[in-house]
């Protein structure tokens, strides 16, 4: 009796259509990093376990396909994520690399954690990161590339938001609240977890940071600020409880967004922190406007992690953007067709033969000429002198031109037919390949 095997639970398999959806995807994400001037890399799909706690800590393990290899003396596992590859890669030819380093990388990653949706043990992520540029600029420059991508696979301002912090002027707003320097750590960490968190046990997280009331009201304040990226220093520093001189690192990104045109894409978000302890400044994650979904994008600044990984002190900005979450978001909005098969390459050409001793011939030869002009040409496999069957499948296929051969061949020539216009003329065979590599594409 046959077994059924069924895919690990966590992963997708990708028929063509899901693998089309995948790969407009991917090609918004990669056509946007390169007109950014950014060039792409690639890393191992496992790492030895250490890079992973050395940045994270020991308690990552739990999310990790971790093994050791039967007879090996070390530990490795499955990347959860590129940044810790990236700063490797990074401090290994740290003294050879040309600043600034403009890197993206589209790999798959593997978490061993629930599944949920939108969020899967194998999934794929855009990873952008600047490295060896200070400040706003190269802050914004790394924003800019996850927004072009997102306004070319067709979404506005109205459908996901920029939301931005900085964690500078985060901590001198705990600070300001009664947070002790020695629990600001604490702090963020409970701030990353706040809309994870019922209400009830986020006051009870607070009480234990050593808050009084006024200043846990205070901190729950800072938790939920969100203003307009253009809000001016005066109501920025009086949500926050600070002096304008803490928000210099707000206000100068705040101007570089506005000199690019991004602001109506951002708002602050002084709640967002980033949980991860490596990040140092900046920091953002692109939302959902309605709040229904994950994330679909986090990142921030962090100038400590090439140094951590044996390499010389770094200033880096990046960020991370996965498939999983996009995809519904673009379903949601309508922004994927109903038949994901459209989005796969059209066929220039669909040959078409009458089963004649001529077509048998002629047929293979026409489809490799079309091939080596860089087209894409395909070929029925069925043969038959009523070719509007044919026909169908050709179209069926979105090809641009179907070319029959038939009765036509004792005179040299094929059908060529136009799938899109309808028309339909007599082309001699040697100039076949030719008319349909200098015809206008749609």
């Amino acid at each position: 009796m046959a077994v059924t095997h069924q895919g690990p639970k966590g992963t997708r398999d990708f028929y063509p259509d899901l693998m089309a959806v995948r790969r407009h995807i991917e090609g918004a994400w990669r056509h946007a990093s390169i007109d950014c001037g950014f060039d792409e890399i690639e890393g191992p799909t496992y790492e030895h376990l250490a890079l992973y706690t050395a940045k994270s800590g020991p308690g990552i393990v739990n999310e990790l396909f971790s093994f050791r290899r039967a007879g090996g003396d070390d530990d490795y596992a499955l990347r959860p994520e590129f940044t810790p590859t990236l700063a490797r890669m990074v401090a290994a030819k740290a003294g050879s690399l040309p600043l600034p380093v403009k890197w993206f990388a589209i790999p798959v990653h593997f978490r061993a954690e629930r599944q949920q949706r939108g969020r899967l043990r194998e999934f794929v992520q855009w990873n952008v990161d600047l490295l060896g540029v200070e400040g706003a600029p190269a802050d914004v420059e790394v924003i800019a590339c996850a927004v072009l991508a997102l306004e070319r696979l067709g979404l506005k301002p109205t459908d996901v938001r920029v939301r931005l912090s900085h964690r500078g002027a985060v901590g001198a707003a705990l600070a300001a609240a009664g947070v002790q320097p020695d629990r600001v750590g604490d702090a963020f960490e409970l701030l990353d977890r706040r809309d994870k968190l019922e209400p009830a046990e986020f006051e009870k997280r607070a009480a234990a940071l050593g808050l009084s009331a006024e200043a846990r009201a205070r901190f729950d304040t800072i938790a939920a600020a969100r203003l307009p990226v253009d809000a001016d220093a005066g109501a920025l520093a009086l949500r926050l409880g600070v002096d304008q001189a803490s928000l210099a690192g707000v206000l100068g990104l705040a101007e570089r967004l506005k000199a690019m045109e991004l602001a109506a894409w951002c708002e602050w978000d002084f709640g967002i922190v980033r949980g991860l302890a490596y990040y140092t400044g900046t920091v953002f994650e692109i939302h959902e406007a309605s709040g229904n979904e994950r994330a679909v994008a986090g990142g921030g600044r962090y100038d400590g992690l090439v140094e951590l990984f044996g390499g010389p002190k770094m200033p880096a900005m990046g960020f991370g953007m996965g498939d999983v979450v996009l995809g519904l978001v673009l379903g949601d909005r309508g922004l994927l067709p109903k038949d994901a098969l459209a989005l796969l390459p059209r066929p220039d050409a669909y040959l078409i033969g009458d089963g004649s001793e001529a077509s048998e011939r002629e047929l293979p030869r026409l489809l490799m000429q079309l091939r080596r002009q860089g087209l894409h040409a395909r070929a029925s496999w069925k043969t038959t002198k009523n070719v509007g069957k044919l026909l169908g499948d050709a179209a069926k296929a979105r090809a641009r031109f179907a070319v029959i051969l038939g009765a036509e061949l004792a005179q040299g020539a094929v059908a060529l037919k136009d799938l899109d216009g309808g028309s339909q003329e007599l082309v001699p065979l040697a100039q076949a390949a030719a008319r349909i590599a200098g015809a206008p594409r749609p």
